[in-house]
Protein backbone atom coordinates (compact mmCIF):
# COMPACT_ATOMS: atom_id res chain seq x y z
CA UNK A 1 0.00 0.00 0.00
CA UNK A 2 1.26 3.33 -1.01
CA UNK A 3 -0.16 6.80 -0.15
CA UNK A 4 1.35 9.93 -2.08
CA UNK A 5 0.05 13.26 -1.24
CA UNK A 6 0.99 16.74 -3.31
CA UNK A 7 1.20 19.65 -0.69
CA UNK A 8 0.50 22.29 -3.17
CA UNK A 9 3.58 24.47 -2.99
CA UNK A 10 3.91 27.37 -4.41
CA UNK A 11 7.17 26.53 -6.00
CA UNK A 12 9.15 28.05 -9.23
CA UNK A 13 10.33 24.69 -10.58
CA UNK A 14 7.36 22.61 -10.01
CA UNK A 15 7.27 19.00 -11.50
CA UNK A 16 4.55 18.49 -14.29
CA UNK A 17 1.80 17.22 -12.40
CA UNK A 18 2.12 19.46 -9.70
CA UNK A 19 2.10 22.44 -12.09
CA UNK A 20 -1.09 20.94 -13.52
CA UNK A 21 -2.61 20.58 -10.10
CA UNK A 22 -1.64 24.39 -9.27
CA UNK A 23 -3.10 25.63 -12.19
CA UNK A 24 -6.50 24.42 -10.86
CA UNK A 25 -6.22 25.57 -7.24
CA UNK A 26 -6.73 22.15 -5.72
CA UNK A 27 -6.16 21.71 -2.12
CA UNK A 28 -5.51 18.70 -1.97
CA UNK A 29 -4.64 15.72 -4.36
CA UNK A 30 -3.88 11.99 -2.88
CA UNK A 31 -2.66 9.32 -4.87
CA UNK A 32 -2.96 5.73 -3.75
CA UNK A 33 -1.58 2.05 -4.82
CA UNK A 34 -2.14 -1.25 -2.99
CA UNK A 35 -0.21 -3.87 -4.95
CA UNK A 36 -2.52 -6.52 -3.13
CA UNK A 37 -5.74 -5.94 -5.35
CA UNK A 38 -4.30 -3.84 -7.94
CA UNK A 39 -5.71 -0.72 -6.84
CA UNK A 40 -4.88 2.72 -8.24
CA UNK A 41 -6.59 5.56 -7.58
CA UNK A 42 -6.61 9.70 -7.33
CA UNK A 43 -8.61 11.55 -5.15
CA UNK A 44 -8.74 15.68 -6.05
CA UNK A 45 -10.60 17.84 -2.88
CA UNK A 46 -10.67 21.13 -4.66
CA UNK A 47 -12.38 23.33 -2.45
CA UNK A 48 -14.12 22.74 1.02
CA UNK A 49 -15.52 25.99 1.99
CA UNK A 50 -19.12 25.20 1.66
CA UNK A 51 -18.64 21.84 3.10
CA UNK A 52 -16.76 17.93 3.08
CA UNK A 53 -15.85 17.41 -0.99
CA UNK A 54 -18.45 15.00 -2.58
CA UNK A 55 -18.08 13.25 -5.73
CA UNK A 56 -18.40 10.08 -7.75
CA UNK A 57 -15.56 7.44 -8.25
CA UNK A 58 -15.06 7.07 -11.97
CA UNK A 59 -13.57 3.78 -12.88
CA UNK A 60 -11.74 3.95 -16.21
CA UNK A 61 -8.54 2.29 -17.73
CA UNK A 62 -6.71 5.49 -18.81
CA UNK A 63 -4.03 5.42 -21.67
CA UNK A 64 -1.61 7.71 -19.26
CA UNK A 65 -1.22 8.16 -15.88
CA UNK A 66 -1.62 12.37 -16.48
CA UNK A 67 -4.81 11.56 -18.22
CA UNK A 68 -6.72 10.50 -15.25
CA UNK A 69 -4.93 13.22 -13.15
CA UNK A 70 -6.63 15.99 -15.79
CA UNK A 71 -9.49 14.30 -15.84
CA UNK A 72 -9.73 13.92 -11.79
CA UNK A 73 -8.71 17.59 -11.55
CA UNK A 74 -11.27 19.00 -13.95
CA UNK A 75 -14.06 16.97 -12.44
CA UNK A 76 -13.38 17.89 -8.91
CA UNK A 77 -13.19 21.52 -9.97
CA UNK A 78 -16.75 21.17 -11.45
CA UNK A 79 -18.42 19.93 -8.64
CA UNK A 80 -17.43 22.90 -6.68
CA UNK A 81 -19.18 24.73 -8.93
CA UNK A 82 -22.33 21.91 -9.28
CA UNK A 83 -22.82 21.96 -5.45
CA UNK A 84 -22.59 25.60 -5.10
CA UNK A 85 -25.20 26.67 -8.14
CA UNK A 86 -26.94 24.30 -6.93
CA UNK A 87 -26.78 25.92 -3.04
CA UNK A 88 -25.46 22.77 -1.41
CA UNK A 89 -23.61 22.62 1.93
CA UNK A 90 -21.02 20.36 -0.15
CA UNK A 91 -17.49 21.58 -1.92
CA UNK A 92 -16.14 19.97 -4.76
CA UNK A 93 -14.23 16.66 -4.90
CA UNK A 94 -13.73 13.54 -7.52
CA UNK A 95 -12.21 9.95 -7.74
CA UNK A 96 -10.46 8.84 -10.45
CA UNK A 97 -9.64 4.89 -10.10
CA UNK A 98 -7.31 3.22 -12.97
CA UNK A 99 -7.41 0.29 -14.75
CA UNK A 100 -10.02 -2.31 -16.21
CA UNK A 101 -12.97 -2.52 -14.66
CA UNK A 102 -13.49 -6.02 -15.49
CA UNK A 103 -10.12 -7.61 -14.73
CA UNK A 104 -9.60 -5.28 -11.33
CA UNK A 105 -13.16 -4.38 -9.73
CA UNK A 106 -14.60 -7.20 -7.30
CA UNK A 107 -14.95 -7.24 -3.32
CA UNK A 108 -11.45 -6.67 -2.25
CA UNK A 109 -10.63 -4.15 -4.60
CA UNK A 110 -13.47 -2.47 -3.63
CA UNK A 111 -12.71 -1.96 -0.02
CA UNK A 112 -9.77 -1.58 0.32
CA UNK A 113 -10.73 1.78 -1.85
CA UNK A 114 -13.11 2.33 1.29
CA UNK A 115 -9.94 2.07 3.18
CA UNK A 116 -8.65 4.64 1.40
CA UNK A 117 -11.38 6.89 1.51
CA UNK A 118 -11.33 6.29 5.39
CA UNK A 119 -7.75 7.43 5.85
CA UNK A 120 -8.88 11.01 4.58
CA UNK A 121 -10.63 11.31 7.70
CA UNK A 122 -14.52 12.60 5.88
CA UNK A 123 -12.34 15.75 4.00
CA UNK A 124 -13.97 13.41 0.43
CA UNK A 125 -17.17 11.62 0.13
CA UNK A 126 -17.20 8.99 -2.47
CA UNK A 127 -20.37 8.00 -4.66
CA UNK A 128 -21.14 6.18 -7.87
CA UNK A 129 -20.05 7.27 -11.14
CA UNK A 130 -18.82 5.93 -14.49
CA UNK A 131 -18.05 2.09 -13.71
CA UNK A 132 -19.02 1.97 -10.19
CA UNK A 133 -22.67 1.13 -8.88
CA UNK A 134 -24.52 2.01 -6.09
CA UNK A 135 -23.99 -2.17 -5.72
CA UNK A 136 -20.23 -1.12 -5.13
CA UNK A 137 -21.05 1.29 -2.69
CA UNK A 138 -22.24 -1.44 -0.32
CA UNK A 139 -18.78 -3.28 -0.58
CA UNK A 140 -17.34 0.13 -0.20
CA UNK A 141 -19.48 1.18 3.22
CA UNK A 142 -17.75 -2.00 5.01
CA UNK A 143 -14.61 0.38 5.30
CA UNK A 144 -15.67 3.67 5.70
CA UNK A 145 -18.88 6.04 6.12
CA UNK A 146 -17.91 8.55 4.29
CA UNK A 147 -20.19 6.93 1.07
CA UNK A 148 -23.03 8.07 -0.28
CA UNK A 149 -25.55 6.68 -3.47
CA UNK A 150 -26.32 3.30 -1.79
CA UNK A 151 -29.85 1.09 -2.79
CA UNK A 152 -32.64 1.94 -0.88
CA UNK A 153 -32.85 -1.60 0.58
CA UNK A 154 -29.67 0.38 2.44
CA UNK A 155 -30.87 2.80 3.30
CA UNK A 156 -29.75 4.71 0.66
CA UNK A 157 -31.06 7.69 -2.40
CA UNK A 158 -30.56 4.62 -4.76
CA UNK A 159 -29.69 5.34 -8.27
CA UNK A 160 -28.99 8.81 -8.80
CA UNK A 161 -28.91 8.19 -12.67
CA UNK A 162 -32.58 9.08 -12.20
CA UNK A 163 -31.90 12.65 -10.78
CA UNK A 164 -29.21 13.30 -13.46
CA UNK A 165 -31.83 12.57 -16.18
CA UNK A 166 -34.28 14.55 -14.50
CA UNK A 167 -31.95 17.22 -13.77
CA UNK A 168 -31.06 17.37 -17.79
CA UNK A 169 -34.50 16.65 -19.13
CA UNK A 170 -34.92 20.34 -16.89
CA UNK A 171 -32.08 21.74 -18.90
CA UNK A 172 -33.54 20.65 -22.27
CA UNK A 173 -36.56 22.43 -21.46
CA UNK A 174 -35.40 25.80 -19.69
CA UNK A 175 -33.35 25.53 -23.37
CA UNK A 176 -36.16 25.20 -25.74
CA UNK A 177 -38.31 27.65 -23.51
CA UNK A 178 -34.99 30.40 -24.32
CA UNK A 179 -34.86 29.71 -28.64
CA UNK A 180 -38.35 28.88 -29.28
CA UNK A 181 -40.76 31.06 -26.53
CA UNK A 182 -42.25 27.44 -25.00
CA UNK A 183 -40.23 24.63 -22.52
CA UNK A 184 -42.89 22.12 -25.03
CA UNK A 185 -40.34 19.65 -26.72
CA UNK A 186 -42.89 18.26 -28.56
CA UNK A 187 -41.62 17.65 -32.47
CA UNK A 188 -38.23 19.21 -31.91
CA UNK A 189 -35.53 17.09 -32.72
CA UNK A 190 -33.38 16.24 -29.63
CA UNK A 191 -29.74 14.23 -30.71
CA UNK A 192 -28.44 12.11 -27.32
CA UNK A 193 -24.94 11.12 -27.65
CA UNK A 194 -24.56 8.36 -25.00
CA UNK A 195 -27.12 5.77 -24.09
CA UNK A 196 -25.74 5.23 -20.43
CA UNK A 197 -28.26 4.97 -17.53
CA UNK A 198 -28.72 8.75 -17.89
CA UNK A 199 -29.29 8.76 -21.77
CA UNK A 200 -31.62 5.97 -21.65
CA UNK A 201 -33.53 7.10 -18.63
CA UNK A 202 -33.50 11.07 -21.11
CA UNK A 203 -34.60 9.04 -23.78
CA UNK A 204 -38.21 8.15 -22.11
CA UNK A 205 -38.61 11.69 -20.91
CA UNK A 206 -38.29 12.70 -23.95
CA UNK A 207 -40.40 9.46 -25.90
CA UNK A 208 -42.87 11.22 -23.57
CA UNK A 209 -43.25 14.45 -24.85
CA UNK A 210 -43.22 13.09 -28.44
CA UNK A 211 -39.83 15.08 -28.90
CA UNK A 212 -38.15 13.26 -32.48
CA UNK A 213 -34.94 11.60 -30.92
CA UNK A 214 -32.08 10.72 -32.64
CA UNK A 215 -29.43 8.86 -30.57
CA UNK A 216 -25.92 7.33 -31.08
CA UNK A 217 -22.84 5.79 -28.55
CA UNK A 218 -19.70 3.52 -29.04
CA UNK A 219 -21.56 0.48 -28.17
CA UNK A 220 -23.34 -0.59 -30.70
CA UNK A 221 -25.51 -3.69 -28.28
CA UNK A 222 -27.20 0.11 -26.34
CA UNK A 223 -28.25 1.56 -29.41
CA UNK A 224 -30.07 -2.29 -30.47
CA UNK A 225 -31.64 -2.00 -26.76
CA UNK A 226 -32.97 1.39 -27.04
CA UNK A 227 -34.29 1.19 -30.55
CA UNK A 228 -35.75 -2.06 -29.59
CA UNK A 229 -38.20 0.03 -27.00
CA UNK A 230 -38.36 3.37 -28.05
CA UNK A 231 -39.00 5.49 -31.42
CA UNK A 232 -35.84 6.40 -32.34
CA UNK A 233 -33.44 7.46 -35.10
CA UNK A 234 -30.21 5.41 -34.45
CA UNK A 235 -26.54 6.87 -35.66
CA UNK A 236 -24.58 4.12 -35.83
CA UNK A 237 -21.29 6.69 -36.46
CA UNK A 238 -21.13 8.75 -33.27
CA UNK A 239 -19.02 11.17 -35.17
CA UNK A 240 -21.45 11.71 -37.73
CA UNK A 241 -23.64 13.39 -35.15
CA UNK A 242 -22.31 16.25 -35.10
CA UNK A 243 -23.34 17.04 -38.45
CA UNK A 244 -26.88 16.58 -37.96
CA UNK A 245 -29.45 19.21 -38.18
CA UNK A 246 -30.73 18.81 -34.91
CA UNK A 247 -32.66 21.29 -32.64
CA UNK A 248 -30.95 20.85 -29.40
CA UNK A 249 -27.58 18.26 -29.10
CA UNK A 250 -27.26 16.40 -25.48
CA UNK A 251 -24.02 15.10 -24.99
CA UNK A 252 -24.31 12.43 -21.93
CA UNK A 253 -21.18 10.73 -22.99
CA UNK A 254 -17.78 11.63 -21.75
CA UNK A 255 -16.26 15.51 -22.00
CA UNK A 256 -15.20 17.31 -24.24
CA UNK A 257 -16.78 16.79 -27.08
CA UNK A 258 -17.66 20.25 -27.45
CA UNK A 259 -14.45 21.75 -29.54
CA UNK A 260 -11.87 23.36 -31.94
CA UNK A 261 -13.28 20.42 -34.12
CA UNK A 262 -16.89 20.00 -33.55
CA UNK A 263 -18.37 23.54 -32.67
CA UNK A 264 -18.03 24.60 -36.78
CA UNK A 265 -19.79 21.34 -37.62
CA UNK A 266 -22.89 21.78 -35.08
CA UNK A 267 -26.24 22.92 -36.76
CA UNK A 268 -28.29 22.68 -33.15
CA UNK A 269 -29.52 25.94 -32.08
CA UNK A 270 -28.68 24.35 -28.32
CA UNK A 271 -27.05 22.24 -26.39
CA UNK A 272 -28.24 20.76 -22.94
CA UNK A 273 -26.60 17.70 -21.74
CA UNK A 274 -25.41 15.13 -18.87
CA UNK A 275 -22.28 14.67 -19.48
CA UNK A 276 -19.42 16.67 -17.48
CA UNK A 277 -16.71 19.04 -19.05
CA UNK A 278 -18.39 19.10 -22.24
CA UNK A 279 -16.24 22.45 -23.48
CA UNK A 280 -12.77 21.18 -24.11
CA UNK A 281 -11.43 24.80 -23.16
CA UNK A 282 -14.73 26.28 -20.84
CA UNK A 283 -13.37 29.59 -22.01
CA UNK A 284 -12.49 29.42 -25.30
CA UNK A 285 -15.57 27.28 -26.49
CA UNK A 286 -17.98 29.22 -24.33
CA UNK A 287 -17.14 32.04 -26.23
CA UNK A 288 -17.29 30.44 -29.69
CA UNK A 289 -21.07 28.80 -28.91
CA UNK A 290 -22.58 32.41 -28.04
CA UNK A 291 -20.75 34.04 -30.89
CA UNK A 292 -21.92 30.52 -33.04
CA UNK A 293 -25.57 31.85 -31.55
CA UNK A 294 -26.12 28.50 -29.65
CA UNK A 295 -27.85 28.25 -26.44
CA UNK A 296 -25.70 26.89 -23.82
CA UNK A 297 -26.71 25.31 -20.87
CA UNK A 298 -23.65 24.74 -18.26
CA UNK A 299 -22.87 20.91 -18.15
CA UNK A 300 -22.93 21.38 -14.23
CA UNK A 301 -26.00 23.19 -13.56
CA UNK A 302 -27.69 20.83 -16.12
CA UNK A 303 -26.68 17.16 -14.74
CA UNK A 304 -26.36 18.58 -10.77
CA UNK A 305 -29.69 15.69 -10.06
CA UNK A 306 -27.28 13.21 -8.84
CA UNK A 307 -25.71 15.25 -6.37
CA UNK A 308 -28.68 16.62 -5.22
CA UNK A 309 -30.19 13.60 -4.90
CA UNK A 310 -27.02 12.57 -2.50
CA UNK A 311 -26.86 15.57 -0.74
CA UNK A 312 -29.84 14.49 1.85
CA UNK A 313 -28.75 11.01 1.95
CA UNK A 314 -25.41 12.11 3.06
CA UNK A 315 -26.69 14.46 5.82
CA UNK A 316 -28.91 11.84 6.91
CA UNK A 317 -32.75 10.63 6.43
CA UNK A 318 -33.34 10.48 2.78
CA UNK A 319 -36.23 12.56 1.38
CA UNK A 320 -36.79 11.54 -2.44
CA UNK A 321 -39.70 14.07 -2.81
CA UNK A 322 -37.48 16.86 -1.60
CA UNK A 323 -34.72 15.51 -3.67
CA UNK A 324 -37.22 15.85 -6.36
CA UNK A 325 -38.11 19.24 -5.81
CA UNK A 326 -34.72 20.37 -5.57
CA UNK A 327 -34.17 19.08 -8.89
CA UNK A 328 -36.61 20.92 -10.50
CA UNK A 329 -35.04 24.42 -9.60
CA UNK A 330 -32.35 23.56 -12.54
CA UNK A 331 -35.02 24.70 -14.53
CA UNK A 332 -35.81 28.21 -13.36
CA UNK A 333 -31.83 28.54 -12.11
CA UNK A 334 -30.86 27.65 -15.88
CA UNK A 335 -33.09 30.22 -17.39
CA UNK A 336 -31.48 32.78 -14.82
CA UNK A 337 -27.89 32.19 -16.13
CA UNK A 338 -29.32 32.10 -19.97
CA UNK A 339 -30.89 35.31 -19.35
CA UNK A 340 -27.82 36.87 -17.67
CA UNK A 341 -25.52 35.94 -21.00
CA UNK A 342 -27.98 37.20 -23.28
CA UNK A 343 -27.98 40.92 -20.70
CA UNK A 344 -23.98 40.85 -20.37
CA UNK A 345 -23.05 38.94 -23.84
CA UNK A 346 -21.15 36.95 -21.54
CA UNK A 347 -21.13 32.58 -22.46
CA UNK A 348 -23.40 31.23 -20.00
CA UNK A 349 -20.55 28.95 -18.52
CA UNK A 350 -18.65 32.39 -17.43
CA UNK A 351 -21.64 33.69 -15.95
CA UNK A 352 -22.70 30.36 -13.97
CA UNK A 353 -19.25 29.83 -12.81
CA UNK A 354 -19.20 33.70 -11.39
CA UNK A 355 -22.55 32.94 -9.71
CA UNK A 356 -20.78 30.27 -8.10
CA UNK A 357 -17.86 31.70 -7.20
CA UNK A 358 -19.72 34.40 -5.83
CA UNK A 359 -21.69 31.90 -3.27
CA UNK A 360 -18.24 30.00 -2.17
CA UNK A 361 -16.58 33.85 -1.51
CA UNK A 362 -19.80 34.90 0.36
CA UNK A 363 -19.99 31.80 3.02
CA UNK A 364 -16.33 32.09 3.16
CA UNK A 365 -16.48 35.62 4.63
CA UNK A 366 -19.39 34.61 7.20
CA UNK A 367 -17.38 32.03 8.52
CA UNK A 368 -13.99 33.94 8.69
CA UNK A 369 -16.20 36.43 10.16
Amino acid sequence: MKITEYALPKQQNATKPLAAIMGHNHERVVYYYDEHTGLKAIVAIHNTVLGPALGGARMWNYDQEEDALEDVLRLSKGMTHKSALAGLDLGGGKAVIIGDVNKLKNEAFLRKYGKFIESLQGNYITAPDVNTTMYDMVHIAKETEYVVGLPASFKGSGDSSVSTAYGTYMGLKAVAQKIYGSDSLAGKKIGIQGIGKVGAILVDHLATEEASIYVTDIFQDRLTAIAKEYKVQVVPDPNAFYDLDMDIYAPCALGATINDQTIPRLKCKGIAGAANNQLADEHKHGRMLLEKGIVYAPDFLVNAGGVINVHTEFYGGYNAELAHQQVETIYATCLQILKQSDQENKPSQDVAIRLAEQRIQAIKQVRLG
